[in-house]
């Protein structure tokens, strides 16, 4: 029984963590250009 509570504490530290860095990458910007980057690699424009 003991292994179950200890499994529940871990997996809700993990569950804590995913959504801490989730939520540092939604305030660093990292969504914030979806289609630029997949549009600089399609086409090669030299300036």
């Amino acid at each position: 029984m003991t292994v179950i509570l200890y499994l529940l504490a871990v997996s809700l530290v993990f569950g804590a963590g995913g959504l801490a860095i989730f939520l540092w990458s939604l305030r660093s910007g990292q969504y914030d250009d979806m289609e630029g980057a997949a549009n600089r690699i399609l086409f090669d424009e030299d300036r």
